[in-house]
Parts: C-alpha cells; structure tokens; sequence
C-alpha cells in the first residue's frame, strides 16, 4: 500500500506501524470516540447480492483487522449481524499480546444494537465467540425474550425506553468505559448516528469495482443530516483499492 496525499513523500510505501499511525484513534481519550468502517463499490453500493464480503480486497481486509485491534468495542447493527452471520472478534495470540500491552481487553467485544430484540440465539454471534456478546436494547422488548438472549450468553443492556438513538450508543458505551468505538454498520445504524451528530471519524474502503443493483449506499436515514468531515489520509493498493479516512471538522460545528 502507498500513502498518495504527502507531499514530503509522494507515493510512500506503508509498513504496519505506518498503518497503525495513520489510523491511530486521539490519545488519552476521556469520552468515546465513535469510528465507523465501511467498503462501498465504485457505484456507491455498500453489498454485493446483500454481503459486503463480495467488496472485501486483501488491503480491506488488513485495514479491517487493523481498525479492530485498536478498538475497545466494536458496535454492528442487529441486520447488519443478521446479514453477515457475526460471529464473536478473533484474535491471535500476538494479536492479544499487543492489545493488553495498550490497555485494552485482549479480545473486543462485539455490541449489538437492537431496538426489537429480534436475534435467533442459535446464530454464530453467541455460539462462536470467545468474549460474551453485548446485546444493546431497548425497554420496549419484552422480558422474556430479553432473558432468552441473557440465557444464550448475551450481556443484555436496556439503554434506552424504545427507539435506540446515536445519543443513548454513545452513553452506553462510556458507562462501559469503552472510549474506542468502532461501528461496523449498518447502513441504517450509521445513517441515525449520523442524524443524531454523534460520528466522529469514517474510515471508507473504495474496492475498484462497479456492482450495480439495488444495495444501500453506506448511510441511510429518513432525512438529510448534513456533517463537515476532513481528510486525514489517502492510500492505495496495487489492485486498485483506495483507503480513506475522514474526521469530523470541529471547526464547523
């Protein structure tokens, strides 16, 4: 991968702490800092036959891995979990290693933010996981089938009373303690938290492909919400594959 956009170093070759450094969440974090990750086609769709894996590149995937091992917690939508058959966050023995060496949990856990409650407790995300999954939900849902997901090993959470808002994920997670959120869609979670003003960073993966069809762009919501961002970097694979990534521009809010 070649970082495009330094003008010291035109076409810089990226090593891994180069990639680290480039995506390295604000130091010394006292409030969560909401990162949302997301590969879109040429075109602007965010699926292929309703996957994102059939976006996914080898640089993808490394920025992928990359962007989870930093993260205290890593935040999907229930459809988005639904759709992708989420399983639990895996990591290598180094991996953890380098994590608990940074102050974070040795493997992140995965935060599902359900407003119905609607998750089949035979799905990968409780049978194959090595940390509890964390089930945000609301008051609304019934308590028996609150207790069904506690019962398949869930943490469930009410945050909120009935619609779960960016507002209520943000508060959830600082009770926590996780600062570093990385948000992994969907495009309907995504396009709340942008309506709600609560995104502060996008890292987005253009694959070089055009995929045609009827998916989602990567943020959807009822309404426009519009938000400033800035450009903090631009690399590029080989392939073809273009890396960004964008941070909320606090000048103009």
């Amino acid at each position: 991968m070649r970082r495009l956009d330094d003008p010291t170093v035109p076409g810089q070759v990226l090593g891994g702490s180069d990639l680290h450094e480039l995506y390295a969440y604000p130091p010394d974090l006292t409030e969560p800092w909401v990162r949302t990750n997301f590969v879109s086609s040429l075109d602007g769709a965010v699926a292929v036959d309703g996957r994102s894996g059939g976006l996914g590149t080898p640089a993808d995937k490394v920025v992928f891995g990359l962007l989870r091992e930093l993260a205290d917690v890593i935040v999907v939508g229930a459809g988005t979990a639904r759709t992708e058959n989420y399983g639990g966050a895996r990591t290598s023995d180094s991996l953890r290693e380098r994590r608990t060496a940074a102050g974070l949990s040795a493997v992140p856990p995965i935060a599902v933010v359900t407003a119905s409650g609607n998750l089949d407790p035979g799905m990968r995300l409780f049978t194959d996981t090595v940390v509890p999954p964390v089930v945000f939900t609301s008051g609304a849902v019934p308590e028996e089938k609150r207790r069904t997901l506690a019962d398949a090993g869930a943490d469930v959470r009410v945050i909120a009373d009935g619609d779960i808002g960016g507002e209520a994920i943000v508060a959830a997670v600082a009770r926590a303690g996780w600062n570093r959120v990385l948000c992994e869609g969907g495009p309907r979670l995504f396009g709340r938290m942008i309506a709600d003003g609560v995104v502060d960073d996008l890292c987005l993966t253009w694959a070089p492909l055009l995929a045609a069809g009827s998916a989602d762009r990567i943020a959807h919501s009822p309404a426009s919400a519009v938000t400033e961002m800035r450009r903090t970097h631009l690399v590029c694979d080989d392939d073809g594959t273009i890396l960004t990534r964008w941070v909320r521009d606090t000048a103009t809010d």
